[in-house]
C-alpha cells in the first residue's frame, strides 16, 4: 500500500490513510516481499520479485527486476538500503539472511542497465541481517537480526555495524530485534526489540541510542516508545522503520 499525500489529523498528529497499490491481481512479487527501499530518483525497490528469495526488484514506478543473484543459490534477502557515494555513485546494499552478509551493487552505467554485485560485509557470526539503515555521511551500515522463538531471551537480537571499507563490528545483544533506523541528524540509532512468552508476543518497544556515525559506537540505551503503554498494541510486531 501507499499513502495518501494529504494526512488526516488525529490530536494534532498527522494520520497517513494507506490505499492499495500493489495487490494479488497485479503483483509481480511474491508473499514474502518486504525491505522497502527508496532510490535517489524515488523509486521503490522491495525483495522476492517473482517470489524468488534471491531477487530484487523495482516496485515503483514500474514494477521490474532489479538485481537477481545468480551465483549464490541460496541467497536470501531480506533488505534494502540505497547511498550515494562520495563519487556520486548510488550503491544498492542488499541483506542475505542466508548468507551472513550484505551484498554491495553498483550500477556500471549511466542508464542502470548494468550491475556489479560484491560482498561488501560478511561473518559468519552475524545475527542474519534481517534489515539495514545507514548513515549517509559516513557510509556505514547498521544491522539489525533475529531469532524467533517460543520465549525469547537476550541473544534472540542482535545489532551490528559495518564501516564504509566492510569490516564488521557487533554492538550488542538484544531480545528479538528487528526495524532500525537512523535519524535525518545521524545523532540517534533506533531499534526495534520485541519479546516472546510461550508462543505470545507481549511486549514491542523502540529503543533509541546516542549514535557516533563515524566510530560506528552506540550509548544511552533508552525506551524511546513503548507500545504496550501507548496504544495497548503490544502484542504487534514492528517489522521495519
Amino acid at each position: 500500500a501507499i499513502a495518501e499525500d494529504t494526512p488526516a489529523s488525529s490530536d494534532n498528529v498527522p494520520v497517513y490513510n494507506s490505499v492499495p497499490y500493489l495487490t494479488p491481481e497485479n503483483t509481480t512479487f511474491g508473499g514474502q516481499i518486504e525491505g522497502a527501499a527508496v532510490d535517489k530518483d524515488g523509486n521503490f525497490y522491495a525483495v522476492n520479485y517473482k517470489g524468488s528469495k534471491n531477487e530484487t526488484g523495482k516496485v515503483w514506478s514500474k514494477q521490474a527486476p532489479f538485481f537477481k543473484d545468480k551465483k549464490t543459490v541460496d541467497a536470501w534477502f531480506n533488505a534494502i538500503r540505497f547511498h550515494v557515494n562520495s563519487k556520486g555513485v548510488q550503491e544498492a546494499y542488499i541483506g542475505d539472511v542466508s548468507n551472513h552478509r550484505v551484498v554491495r551493487v553498483t550500477s556500471t552505467s549511466s542508464k542502470c542497465n548494468s550491475l556489479r554485485a560484491e560482498d561488501f560485509c560478511k561473518n559468519i557470526n552475524i545475527l542474519q541481517p534481517n534489515d539495514i539503515a545507514i548513515a549517509h555521511s559516513t557510509g556505514r551500515l547498521f544491522l539489525s537480526g533475529m531469532n524467533y522463538t517460543e520465549n525469547s531471551k537476550v541473544g534472540d537480537g542482535g545489532l551490528w555495524t559495518c564501516d564504509s571499507a566492510g569490516n564488521v563490528k557487533k554492538l550488542g545483544e538484544f531480545y528479538r530485534t528487528n526495524g532500525i533506523e537512523v535519524s535525518p541528524d545521524e545523532k540517534t540509532l533506533y531499534l526495534s526489540e520485541a519479546i516472546n512468552k510461550d508462543g505470545s508476543v507481549i511486549s514491542n518497544v523502540i529503543k533509541a541510542f546516542d549514535l557516533d556515525p563515524k566510530e560506528g559506537t552506540i550509548s544511552k540505551n533508552r525506551t524511546f516508545v513503548d507500545f504496550g503503554k501507548l496504544d495497548k498494541s503490544a502484542a504487534t510486531d514492528i517489522d521495519g522503520m
